[in-house]
């Protein structure tokens, strides 16, 4: 597998890839995304510094445990990968404390786990991590996201949710609403704020070309 996606760590990257992945349909959670937030955490790091190895380790394993958007299981998939990549870890004899820092900043980076980063390298990547749930990428999973779990592109009846509750398992737009329109509040670094509010106001253009195409403004 080519890993020059992953410089300057190619040789660590090509023993964690292995382990990186379960077996799984689901593209908005494949190697496209941890080379997306591999590139986050970069130009993160280039301002606000901090351990790359431990970076790296935790954005190829931060997805180790494969569990869908609709499953039960969601808000504990992060821990379920924390705990996977201490074994790897473990078993590549890294020193317990670089494997307890990948594991926070695994478990951490989750929204649905709902756990605050106490490390730079946890701020660093769930910064990184939710970088790739803004902007024009933010828009394209989104979608494709609600494609596999059989939602409506919007209520035809009320797009905007005048008058009833948002529902974004029924509805894609509505999870604009939900989620991803508080994401940029949400970051942990400087650099992360400053890029986020940049993905944040593409999406808040997409949201208005969006309504005026359907009528709804």
């Amino acid at each position: 597998m080519n890993t020059d996606a992953f410089a300057p760590l190619q040789l660590l990257a090509k023993q964690l890839l292995p382990h990186a992945l379960e077996p799984s349909e689901d593209g908005a959670h494949d190697l496209s995304h941890l080379q997306r937030v591999w590139h986050n955490v970069r130009t993160v790091h280039a301002e606000e510094g901090g351990d790359l190895e431990v970076l790296l380790a935790t954005v190829l394993l931060h997805d180790c445990v494969a569990v869908e958007k609709n499953s039960p299981l969601r808000s504990q998939a992060s821990r379920l990968a924390a705990e996977k990549a201490s074994i790897v870890l473990a078993d590549m004899a890294w020193p317990g404390a670089k494997i307890s820092a990948v594991a926070h900043a695994i478990e951490a980076h989750s929204f649905s786990a709902n756990i605050a980063p106490t490390t730079l390298e946890a701020k660093i990547m769930q910064d990184a991590d939710r970088l790739d749930s803004l902007g024009m990428l933010g828009v394209a999973r989104t979608f494709y996201i609600a494609g596999r779990m059989g939602s409506a592109l919007y209520d035809p009846q009320d797009p905007e949710a005048k008058e009833r509750e948002y529902d974004d398992k029924r509805f894609c737009l509505d999870h604009f609403q939900t989620k991803l329109l508080h994401l940029a509040d949400r970051f942990q670094t400087t650099t992360g704020q400053r890029l986020a509010q940049i993905r944040h106001e593409r999406l808040k253009g997409f949201m208005v070309l969006f309504k005026e195409e359907i009528g709804a403004c």
